[in-house]
């Protein structure tokens, strides 16, 4: 018996230092994904985060939330904003407060309608055009709320009226204070 419960403690010891050891190496990936990125060693970069993405389970949550950010980020700067889309909004589902996904975001969703900040004679009846509009817009009111800018204002005042919305158009200002009140410009590890 004594055997037995000595042997089970043996393995359990094992295996929680093997664990502990594959959350090393990710987390340790995790830091040379950063430094590649840092350096401009894209290539590498990418290949780091694949290996990451295999195990993101054992990465802390703040870390992971990092991690889908700055690899969001990576596809965005180089093009892939398919890859990108998703990444950011796990961002900003685990990081509600943190705009800078948010500002992102609602450009990607814009991405596909390059005359998107033109104003219109009368509003849209692109199906197409209206979806992704209305999915910038809170995304683009949250970075507008806490790091104005006069651009993204004039964008999202455009998109209202290009999707003939008079209502949400009339409630900017309130709304913009309300999402003022709690606003995350960095993630932290």
């Amino acid at each position: 018996m004594f055997r037995k419960i000595l042997v089970s403690i043996i393995l359990l010891i094992t295996v929680t230092s093997a664990y502990a050891q594959t959350a090393d190496d990710t987390y340790n990936k995790y830091l040379d994904f950063n430094l590649a990125r840092l350096q401009g060693e894209q290539d590498k970069a990418m290949d780091l985060s694949r290996q990451i993405m295999q195990d993101t389970a054992k990465l802390a949550a703040k870390v992971k939330i990092n991690f889908f950010n700055s690899l969001a980020k990576l596809y965005e700067d180089d093009n892939q904003s398919v890859n990108a889309i998703p990444l950011y909004e796990r961002v900003v589902a685990a990081e509600p407060d943190y705009y800078v996904a948010h500002r992102a975001l609602g450009y990607l969703y814009l991405k596909n309608f390059p005359d998107a900040d033109k104003a219109l004679n009368n509003p849209s009846t692109n199906a197409e055009y209206i979806k992704a509009a209305k999915m910038a817009l809170p995304q683009l009111e949250k970075a507008q709320a806490c790091d104005a800018d006069d651009n993204t204002l004039v964008l999202i005042k455009t998109l209202y009226k290009n999707i003939g919305d008079d209502t949400g158009l009339n409630g900017l200002d309130k709304r913009l204070k309300a999402l003022k009140v709690k606003c995350e410009d960095i993630l932290s590890d």
